[in-house]
């Protein structure tokens, strides 16, 4: 990730924790000029994750960058690519796998490509484009309400679709995670989140560490549910330990590929 980015990533982690920031805040803050600063929140307005105010900028609605699909495949493109990686272990040819709206199933979308044959089900436009010409895939759009900012189908339609068919395996992710439990921003992405969970044999949940002592605003679902938690290397030993010891079926991914 560039030095651009990763400032461009800071600034909006520093404006999603205050709420509403003045500009000259930023600029001492970070310690750049106002052009610079100025230069980062139009690509942040642009992308939809704030709201540009007189001399100041604000998350607007709440939480709106943490659920904006642009936003998310930004960021931690390395850890998603090993966790999408880690994950293939868990697909064989000829099942049917489902995968959610998140930006970590979408990185493994396009790996999935080579496995033949396959069923995919998924509410996602982003993660369903990678298989629509693909040899030997038959590609299975889980419609509903189209939802700009996630750039995935959501809503009652979407759970119906979703409780009329069975994958063998889901593969998900969350907004956040504190303690055993995994929340999500948004509810309606919560539903469809859960309905994806009870129409799959086998639920794997792919997450960044450092989602991790982080909370969002609804509950998804406790990490015991899920048949394996990939998690990106970075979490300290005493937490891992932690987890285990509360039943949470661990498996730690190297960033460098290797698991």
């Amino acid at each position: 990730m560039s030095n651009a980015s990763t400032r461009r990533n800071a600034i909006a982690d520093y404006i999603m924790q205050h709420g509403q920031v003045r500009i000259d805040d930023l600029v001492t803050h970070f310690g750049v000029s106002r052009m610079t600063i100025h230069r980062h929140i139009e690509e942040l307005a642009h992308q939809g994750m704030i709201r540009k105010l007189r001399g100041a900028v604000t998350v607007q609605p709440s939480g709106l960058y943490e659920s904006a699909f642009r936003y998310r495949e930004t960021v931690g493109k390395k850890e998603k690519l090993a966790l999408a990686r880690a994950a293939l272990a868990y697909v064989e040819p000829g099942q049917a796998v489902m995968l959610d709206d998140s930006s970590t199933a979408a990185a493994l979308a396009p790996l999935l490509v080579d496995v033949k044959p396959l069923t995919i089900l998924t509410n996602s436009v982003f993660s369903a484009s990678h298989f629509t010409e693909a040899d030997e895939i038959d590609l299975i759009n889980l419609g509903g309400q189209f939802h700009r900012s996630y750039n995935a189908y959501i809503g009652m339609l979407c759970e119906k679709a979703i409780a009329s068919v069975r994958a063998n395996v889901l593969f998900c992710s969350a907004s956040a995670v504190m303690g055993t439990s995994a929340f999500v921003q948004d509810a309606q992405v919560v539903k469809v989140k859960q309905a994806m969970m009870l129409a799959s044999s086998q639920r794997i949940l792919l997450v960044d560490h450092t989602k991790f002592n982080k909370v969002a605003l609804h509950l998804m679902a406790d990490l015991t549910v899920f048949d394996k938690v990939l998690v990106s290397e970075g979490l300290p030993a005493d937490e891992l330990r932690r987890l285990e010891e509360a039943g949470v079926k661990l498996h730690v991914v190297r960033t460098s590929g290797k698991s």
